[in-house]
């Protein structure tokens, strides 16, 4: 039989079956799919998501937006990726929709809205992403602009062009945990109409654009660090993945304690009616 060492598809843990990898959970989403002979309902997330968190060392778990994690399964994560996608609901921060916000998946909401509250009690790393960013920021009592081409001096933070990205040169401010992650800027690939507005509670700026829009944030400690950018679509570039992997390794050897429900730093949640999309 040929030696696993020479398969790279394998990694490391392959090389040392005691080694245990960090658990990272992934939350996916209900969409309409077509495969083989089939056309149904099924748990979506574009795989580029897994692809780094697996390179940059973490091995992934899936989370379909069923019934809730309750706080000590959220514990047993060892870190948590908020993942892009549709536009958060407007309910979540008292506001009224704009016409071109995108119908709500109230359910995937409701389902990470809970995912992120657990996280922050169990005191797991979570590095959020785009619509995850914005999740964040509701969570903490902040408000999102729904639409940026209807406000004075933005720039485009999205392409023109389906399924494509827009360019977009950030700067990080210094002494954050973004900066020390990817120094002090980046070109990065955007692809949003909608940003923070108000900031949350206990959140600080950690990157913004050119224009003055806020592209990352996140808590004074570092434990959680959102972007409004989309990482995972430059495999070559982990560093953001592989902080979140470490963050995951250093939990994952500490001492193991039971959660309580009186560390969360974020906001009471909004009431949201559940329904399927």
């Amino acid at each position: 039989m040929a030696s696993n060492d020479s398969d790279p598809t394998l990694g490391s843990a392959a090389l040392d079956p005691t080694m245990r990898r960090p658990l990272i959970g992934l939350p996916t989403y209900y969409g309409r799919g077509q495969f083989g002979v089939w056309d149904r309902d099924a748990a979506f997330l574009p795989s580029v998501y897994v692809t780094a968190v697996t390179r940059a060392g973490g091995r992934v778990v899936l989370l379909p937006p069923e019934d809730p994690w309750t706080l000590n399964e959220v514990a047993e994560l060892d870190g948590i990726i908020l993942t892009g996608g549709d536009d958060v609901d407007p309910g979540l921060y008292n506001a009224q929709a704009h016409p071109r916000t995108q119908v709500p998946n109230v359910r995937r909401d409701s389902f990470e809205t809970a995912l992120y509250r657990h996280a922050r009690t169990a005191e797991v790393p979570v590095f959020a992403i785009c619509r995850g960013a914005q999740i964040v920021n509701t969570v903490h009592g902040g408000s999102l602009y729904q639409h940026l081409p209807d406000l004075d001096g933005y720039g485009a933070h999205e392409a023109p062009k389906k399924d494509e990205f827009a360019e977009v040169a950030v700067q990080t401010a210094p002494n954050t945990a973004v900066s020390g992650l990817i120094g002090t800027g980046a070109t990065v690939r955007c692809h949003h109409h909608q940003a923070i507005d108000r900031l949350g509670d206990g959140l600080i700026v950690s990157a913004r654009s050119a224009d003055g829009c806020i592209e990352a944030l996140e808590t004074p400690d570092g434990s959680m660090l959102a972007v409004q950018w989309h990482p995972e679509e430059t495999l070559d570039d982990l560093r953001l993945f592989a902080g979140l992997v470490a963050a995951a390794n250093q939990r994952m050897s500490g001492p193991l304690t039971t959660p309580t429900s009186t560390t969360t730093t974020a906001t009471p949640a909004q009431t949201t009616t559940e329904a399927h999309r």
